[in-house]
């Protein structure tokens, strides 16, 4: 048992943390900590740590307190450091210590997805959600990554988020309040990625071309680290709220005091979304956008954004909890925001051999996609591949799905600038499915790669064809596994189109809808109108 002093200095630390003076709590665990070891103590170093983003002293403080709950808190500290290794390994000796510990579960579930291994991440999510039906963060998770799940239709991924919504969204709902009068729209933006996040390549280009005589733009702001690019958004809006301490509830009120006409969700079901406060009707109108193309499976989610090309009129509109509202063109309007590096010259020129590339989050390769890229290898003779990766034992688990293993190699995840500089090595990408990459793809084309996709039967494996049809590319799209290999296998070959490509694709992006950014805040906005009525 600590002595007193210890206890009065830990009880100091968790008043400050209360307050959000995490410095000075920080300070006050640290004196509790200097007599001996105090597990308590050390757990709230460490969540002090982790919100001022010193993930490194956070890891050490929580491995201090050696016990199930500095161990679970320790693998969410590994996780964002990149070495899942040791997030696995502390998750198992979480449950070895708790069987029945619900937040391991989910914790490990969604570790899993980070490896793609959707079989495996879903079944622990699943038993989350058995071991406390109480939280909603689990099947949250379930009704996201379904959309990842090689064996899920769209009524899967439809039947996931709308469970969300019996148990734990629609006993919450109010009343809509009444449209204020007045003669601007008053839109207010949910996130807690207004930052240098790849939520920004579309938030930046479209809050800087906004019409603010006809739209009163109001941000919800999430972030706990504002950075320059929080500024950026922050001088496009007529008034900000920083909400991320706020509850679902007080945040409610406060929408509704501002009186916002109409409530975008820009997370949904992904990490620091705010599902249950739309559940709560804070607005007369409510809209899913940009997050990813889906559901959110809410009653009171009223309209849902996309284009022609992820949901053909008249064929996919019962897929979703919400009306699907078509923007004309595209539901992506991308800015790089960084114009160097430029592409360079094509690489195959100089290497003598064609270069894949997938620059996609591992989440989304599979083991379907991993046997569909070998067969693409295979028909490339002396081609080479490579990928994202966390360095780790999973890498081999990727390497053992290849015939040649010498063929492919990886690259850690990098700084935006670095990362970009990747597609310098790279003559074409491979796509993923059943979810394609979005903001990925986008990178690739703006760095002069053409992208080959799958074309998917659920919307997240539409993004590649919607993509390639605003460009003009959509030969570059297979809708089965051997126009998939045929048609990377075709593009492998012809150079001379590959290094045309190379000069072209970054000014056909900034040509095409993809990149105009007037044209997509305009079209917008006439979609908020007529949701508005």
């Amino acid at each position: 048992m600590p002595d007193p002093e210890a206890l009065a200095s830990c009880s100091l630390g968790d008043e400050a943390f209360a307050a959000g003076d995490l410095a000075g709590a920080a300070s006050a665990y640290r004196r509790a900590l200097a007599a001996g070891p105090f597990p308590e103590a050390s757990n709230n170093l460490g969540n002090a740590l982790m919100r001022l983003g010193d993930l490194p002293g956070a890891l050490a403080a929580y491995l201090e307190a050696d016990c199930p709950e500095g161990w679970l808190n320790a693998s969410a500290a590994a996780r964002a450091l990149g070495d899942l290794d040791r997030a696995a390994d502390l998750l198992q000796r979480t449950l070895r210590a708790e069987p029945g510990n619900a937040l391991a579960f989910g914790s490990l579930g969604s570790l899993f997805k980070d490896l793609g291994r959707m079989d495996v991440a879903l079944a622990c999510l699943r038993e989350a959600v058995a071991l406390d039906p109480s939280d909603p963060a689990a099947m949250g998770s379930l009704a996201y990554l379904r959309a990842f799940d090689p064996e899920a239709s769209a009524g899967d991924v439809l039947r996931e988020a709308r469970a969300f919504d019996l148990v734990h969204a629609r006993g919450l709902r109010g009343e809509a309040p009444a449209r204020r009068p007045g003669p601007r729209l008053r839109v207010g933006y949910v996130s807690p990625d207004f930052r240098y996040h790849c939520q920004a390549f579309f938030t930046v280009p479209l809050f800087a071309h906004h019409d603010r005589q006809a739209f009163e733009i109001h941000a919800y702001s999430g972030v706990r680290h504002p950075d320059a690019v929080t500024e950026q958004i922050r001088t496009c809006c007529d008034a900000w709220r920083d909400c991320a301490d706020m509850t679902d509830e007080a945040l409610a009120a406060l929408v509704r005091e501002d009186g916002i006409d109409i409530l975008v969700d820009l997370t949904m079901h992904m990490a620091g979304g705010r599902p249950l406060l739309f559940a709560r009707r804070p607005a007369p109108v409510q809209v899913a956008w940009l997050a990813y193309p889906g559901t959110t499976g809410l009653s009171a989610m009223d309209f849902r954004l996309t284009d022609p090309y992820l949901d053909p009129p008249g064929v996919t509109d019962a897929d979703y909890a919400e009306r699907s509202i078509r923007l004309p063109h595209t539901f992506w309007c991308y800015h790089p925001l960084a114009e160097e590096p430029a592409p360079g010259p094509l690489p195959a020129l100089a290497a003598g051999h064609v270069t894949f590339g997938c620059l996609n989050n591992p989440c989304k390769v599979n083991r379907t996609v991993l046997a569909l890229w070998d067969r693409v290898l295979q028909a490339v003779p002396g081609s080479r591949l490579r990928l994202l990766s966390h360095p780790g034992r999973h890498r081999q688990l990727i390497l053992d799905a290849f015939t040649d293993k010498d063929r492919v190699d990886f690259t850690p995840f990098l700084p935006r600038r670095d990362y970009l500089a990747q597609y310098r090595d790279m003559d074409l990408c491979l796509d993923t499915f059943p979810y394609n990459g979005h903001t990925t793809s986008l990178d690739a084309f703006w760095m002069g790669v053409p992208v080959v996709t799958r074309v998917g039967a659920t919307v997240v494996g539409r993004a590649g064809w919607s993509q390639l049809r605003n460009l003009g590319l959509a030969e570059f799209a297979a809708w089965d596994d051997d126009g998939f290999v045929s048609a990377a296998a075709a593009l492998a070959a012809d150079l001379p189109r590959l290094a045309q490509l190379r000069r072209d694709l970054r000014p056909r992006m900034e040509a095409s809808p993809l990149m105009d950014a007037a044209g997509f805040a305009r079209d917008l906005e006439a979609a908020y109108r007529r949701m508005a009525g």
